[in-house]
């Protein structure tokens, strides 16, 4: 929301002060941010503006980059209630971290007492729901009096209702065993966490500038990312980490987490500036004050990429922004869709363009549990379009809007219900964006 307001006001006059909070996840988003409230506040120190005032907020203890990018800001450390945590490393590198972790959880859980619940980090929704199953079903053939167990996956893109069900307390004489992605490494705290299982591994995006993709990969997990991992079980009382590798691969790790804006494409962070009312030069110091320089490589496939799409050009040697440039700028969205709707009157289906663009903005609007993969397909043939996996998108769309945006409809039809409102709101914001920005060779009709 502070980066849209940004576009129209690159003073952010209505604030006097910004805290920028949990700074330590480093996405694309609160490192642009980081970029923009620098400049306001670089010209709010001008005589006759009201100074703006910067709060950065961080988990880990690595703020020497935050301070010196504002300039040799003081640090104020504030003690948190952490519990003691042991650490244990296995004595060989495992082969198949998946085992691993099942024997981990199974081994702890006939150990420990059933009100001291277990927390393990996988790296996405395949792998958590696939080792869900297998806890379940291993679990319905435990010795008599083996307390029984509650297993919760849990990632960004499962349903709400689902999501709470890790914050509810288990039932007496039952533990909850919940397998996660790194979303539990810092963004929530789980009560009752007593054992953490860290695999170290993780799922993260990663750009290849050759051939111009982003691909999400599995890779070992950063030493500061291991140590929050670590922390989960020490929120309540004194806890216990079990890391599946060996101590010596640990000291392999890199320190920090690479900034996913250094591993992402610089299409959208080239172009996503304030649209100029005229054509302008295009530099990269005008671009962004980061905390940390991209390579080379990323900038200049972003640039071709951009001329392809006939948003910049190239004049005395300097890169311009075209008109139709100014007018992609205007759009929260990557180039190539911004164009797509700019487009879409030529072709007559501006209305279908906005819908599409937006569920492809959001996290998947299809829920696809393994253990119900045949109702799944039987489901998803009412929707399934000979054109493409894009108008069976719009189909469902459509057959939610039908259907009145009924969350039981979203049950009955493997919706998630969460991303597809969301999804809805993304359309509106960017019908708003339409009715404001003139679109290309036709007038909009929705």
């Amino acid at each position: 929301m502070l980066l849209r307001e940004a576009i129209s006001d690159s003073l952010l006059r209505k604030y006097s002060c910004v805290i920028l909070d949990e700074a330590h996840e480093r996405t694309v988003h609160t490192d642009v941010l980081f970029g923009v409230v620098k400049a306001a506040q670089k010209r709010r120190k001008e005589p006759g503006r009201l100074p703006l005032k910067v709060i950065v907020m961080s988990a880990t203890m690595d703020v020497d980059l935050f301070s010196q990018y504002f300039g040799g800001a003081p640090v104020l450390y504030l003690e948190g209630r952490q519990h003691p945590i042991q650490v244990f490393y296995t004595k060989q590198p495992q082969q198949d971290y998946l085992h691993a972790a099942l024997v981990s959880v199974f081994q702890i859980h006939q150990e420990a007492p059933p009100s001291q619940d277990i927390l393990v980090f996988l790296t996405g929704q395949e792998e958590i729901e696939a080792t869900s199953k297998i806890c379940r079903d291993i679990a319905r053939h435990l010795p008599d009096g083996c307390p029984s167990l509650l297993v919760l996956p849990l990632y960004a893109s499962l349903p709400y209702a689902q999501q709470l069900r890790v914050f509810q307390g288990a039932p007496k004489g039952c533990r909850k065993v919940i397998i996660s992605t790194n979303i539990a490494e810092t963004s929530i705290t789980i009560p009752g966490i007593k054992y953490v299982v860290d695999t170290g591994m993780v799922k993260a995006k990663k750009y290849n500038p050759d051939g111009g993709l982003e691909v999400l990969a599995v890779q070992r997990v950063s030493k500061t990312q291991a140590w929050q991992r670590t922390g989960r079980a020490g929120r309540e009382d004194s806890g216990v980490c079990y890391r599946l590798y060996t101590e010596d691969e640990f000291e392999k790790f890199d320190k920090m987490t690479v900034p996913e804006i250094q591993r992402c494409s610089w299409e959208s962070l080239l172009l996503g500036r304030p649209a100029p009312k005229r054509p302008r030069r295009l530099r990269l110091c005008d671009v962004l004050l980061l905390l940390l320089s991209p390579s080379a490589d990323h900038i200049q496939a972003a640039v071709a990429q951009l001329e392809l799409l006939g948003a910049l050009e190239r004049k005395d040697e300097q890169l311009t922004l075209t008109a139709l440039g100014r007018k992609m700028a205007a759009f929260p969205l990557e180039p190539r869709f911004a164009k797509a709707i700019l487009l879409s009157p030529k072709f007559h289906c501006t209305e279908e363009m906005l819908t599409i663009v937006s569920l492809l903005s959001v996290d998947s609007v299809l829920c696809n549990p393994p253990s119900r993969r045949d109702e799944v397909q039987a489901v998803r043939r009412k929707f399934v379009s000979s054109e493409g996996d894009h108008v069976t998108l719009l189909n469902v769309y459509r057959a939610f809007r039908s259907a009145g945006g009924n969350k039981d409809w979203c049950k009955e039809n493997f919706v998630n219900s969460k991303n597809v409102m969301l999804a809805g709101e993304v359309r509106a914001q960017l019908r708003d964006i339409c009715l404001k920005v003139p679109l290309l060779l036709a007038p909009l009709g929705l």
